[in-house]
């Protein structure tokens, strides 16, 4: 049996929304923060976690998430450098075992890498998914 896992997530916007509805449908403890409550209608009504509306940048909305006792924090906002702040935080001070950051702007990678973040970038999984789908089609036309 799988473990439950505690996991907070950043940002309620399309991919922070998505995360939290499929993570509290995988049976996990989802607790998401925005700041904004509106952005909260998005998550499935299958949603079971909770919902901080506040700023994830400052430390007293970290507490309120119980970022200390997460098992993942996922920095999913449409900032990097919010994204980049909040992982920090997450991985220094509330030592979450799990940090991972949306990063849009690949040439911040190596900042990330630099202070032992992981990153997901969907500029640089676009343009691999596009490239990859480019060199099969190009090698059907040469066969």
């Amino acid at each position: 049996m799988k473990k439950t896992q505690y996991i907070v997530v950043v940002g309620c916007g399309r991919l922070g929304s998505m995360l939290a509805s499929r993570l509290s449908g995988q049976g996990h403890s989802v607790v998401v923060i925005d700041p904004q409550e509106s952005a909260f209608k998005a998550l499935s009504a299958e949603f079971s976690g909770f919902q901080i509306i506040g700023d994830a940048a400052e430390l007293a909305t970290l507490h309120a998430a119980k970022a200390d006792k997460a098992d993942c924090l996922l920095a999913v906002t449409d900032q990097d450098n919010l994204n980049l702040m909040v992982a920090q935080i997450a991985k220094r001070l509330f030592t979450v075992p799990q940090v991972l950051a949306r990063v849009f702007d690949p040439a911040r990678e190596s900042i990330y890498r630099e202070l032992e973040i992981a990153t997901i970038s969907p500029t640089q999984l676009s343009a691999d998914a596009f490239l990859q789908t480019l060199s099969q089609s190009f090698e059907q036309v040469s066969t």
